[in-house]
């Protein structure tokens, strides 16, 4: 906790702040729920596709959480998963508030608030950007070649490996723990941590694409079509990526949509690339909203003790 900030004050700064996110999270609900109830074409609604789609998210956030915890593992920093779950789930609904940086930023908070040392909560928040920026671009590489410029394709690969290289190599990092000071206290990340981290990662991807084929499946939509899991990944990956560059867009709000409506014309035309593009966001925006919920009521009793997390000699696996 701050210096000079009471537990009282805390609380109400964490009621308020949980506040504004649920209310830009109520607001990109209903615009989209409004958006999809007026759409006037059929749609065939399959409930064991929706309850397939369901799965496949949960099964990417699992992995997600997972692989974050590899990369805090890396750096001695051991997590419960209830915990790492709880932070993950909260902090991604910070995309919904203006501004790109309140889903890392919280992230960084409610880690440290749960015994992660200051310097490694940063620096795994940094890090697991970096390998979601690089896996997303393999994903659409091998995907769906020759949708992004071959120049923004292999710069933004060689800054994700660039980064990721920086923070697991010494000599690199000697220099910033110099400028920063003992309390920011850098360590390299092992290169099994990166890996594992970055395979969880990939992973990840494919499942999001999964989730985004069998919601089309859901809907009625894209049976005997070209629309088949593989394009479906590079598809949602592509759509999530650029939603997440627009930075004056909150959760890519908008950008996404626009980028799934124009890939997915050609094979589900205009009336279902739209259905989809908008079933999508709200989908993910309640299943975002309800895992804070659960995450929250699953951690809640397994608050942080000195076992739980110890900076880097023993923990929690």
């Amino acid at each position: 906790m701050p210096v000079g900030v009471t537990k009282r004050q805390a609380l109400a700064l964490r009621i308020v702040m949980t506040a504004v996110v649920l209310a830009f999270v109520a607001r990109a609900l209903a615009r989209h729920w409004s958006e999809f109830s007026a759409m006037r074409f059929d749609l065939a609604f399959r409930p064991w596709w929706l309850a397939l789609t369901l799965a496949w998210i949960a099964v990417t956030t699992l992995l997600q959480v997972e692989s974050w915890r590899h990369v805090l593992r890396g750096w001695g920093q051991h997590l419960r998963f209830s915990r790492a779950a709880e932070a993950w789930c909260l902090a991604n609904l910070g995309r919904y508030v203006p501004g790109k940086v309140w889903s890392v930023a919280g992230l960084v908070v409610l880690a440290q608030r749960d015994g992660v040392a200051l310097w490694a909560s940063a620096a795994s928040a940094v890090a697991i950007q970096a390998l979601g920026l690089g896996t997303c671009l393999a994903i659409v590489a091998l995907s769906l070649p020759g949708r992004l410029p071959t120049a923004a394709t292999i710069g933004g690969a060689v800054g994700a490996a660039v980064l990721l290289a920086a923070l697991g190599s010494e000599r690199l990092l000697a220099p910033l723990r110099r400028l920063a000071g003992e309390r920011f206290a850098l360590r390299p990340l092992p290169v099994r941590a990166i890996g594992a981290s970055a395979a969880l990662t990939l992973a990840s991807w494919m499942t999001y694409g999964m989730a985004f084929w069998s919601l089309a499946r859901a809907l009625g939509l894209g049976a005997g079509t070209a629309f088949t899991p593989v394009p479906a990944m590079g598809m949602f990956a592509l759509g999530y990526l650029l939603g997440l560059l627009a930075l004056l867009a909150p959760g890519g709000i908008g950008v996404r949509e626009a980028v799934f409506i124009s890939l997915l014309t050609p094979v589900l035309g205009p009336g279902g690339a739209v259905a989809l593009s908008v079933a999508s966001r709200l989908l993910l925006t309640i299943t975002e909203a309800l895992s804070a919920g659960i995450a929250w009521l699953f951690a809640r009793d397994s608050r942080p003790r000195e076992s739980d997390v110890d900076g880097g000699s023993h923990g929690a696996t």
